[in-house]
């Protein structure tokens, strides 16, 4: 993993990026953090890179692989993708059929918005488009969502690479972020489910005032 980070550190582009985040949004185990925080702190120090398109190629990268997940699970179907999750291969790729069951009933409570809020939660981040391409949601509606989620946490690390990028060590930097990464995950997908909740409570509550207003009419 460390010649790999040195090469990609020695090779920043957006092409890089976009290709290794769409490894990281695939079937392939690779941390996100290894490649969106290095790029924010040549952003910020070497000048070379802007940080809103590191943001902007790191999420079509991202959308990239998830369509691959999507597509497999939506062509090989649901019996396949249980029958490889429970292969040695599949396990060597961090996918396992509890993980993958997870990821289901995630879906499943949450349809469409799950995919959203799916890219922010640790074990489903990954795993989230494979439900949804087994459900064959919609598609324009899968890029939408994945485009958010996706898109918001690549706006995190970028923002935590560019804020700490001028007075930490990029190794130092990096090893921070990960070691927190997972408390911002869970943190941000709280603040969007709130968000969420309160937005359906003013819809409801506002539907609620229309049928009383027309009632008294």
């Amino acid at each position: 993993m460390e010649e790999l980070y040195l090469w990609i550190a020695d090779n920043m582009n957006y092409g890089v990026i976009t290709l290794f985040m769409a490894i990281e949004s695939s079937f392939i185990p690779f941390p996100s953090e290894i490649i969106m925080i290095p790029a924010a702190y040549v952003a910020i120090n070497e000048g070379t890179l802007s940080l809103p398109l590191i943001i902007l190629f790191g999420t079509v990268g991202a959308i990239i692989g998830a369509l691959v997940n999507y597509g497999l699970a939506y062509g090989l179907g649901r019996h396949f993708v249980h029958r490889f999750a429970d292969t040695r291969l599949s396990h060597m790729l961090l996918i396992d059929r509890p993980g993958v069951e997870k990821a289901e009933d995630f879906f499943a409570r949450h349809g469409a918005i799950g995919t959203f809020v799916g890219r922010l939660i640790p074990a489903i981040r990954q795993l989230i488009s494979i439900p949804a391409g087994m459900a064959r949601m919609n598609l324009p509606k899968f890029i939408f969502f994945t485009f958010l989620g996706a898109g918001l946490w690549n706006t995190v690390l970028v923002g935590l690479g560019a804020f700490f990028g001028h007075s930490m060590p990029e190794d130092v930097l990096i090893a921070k972020v990960q070691e927190y990464s997972n408390y911002v995950k869970v943190i941000i997908a709280a603040i969007i489910l709130v968000g969420l909740v309160y937005y359906i409570y003013k819809v409801i509550q506002a539907n609620r005032a229309v049928e009383q207003k027309k009632s008294h009419q």
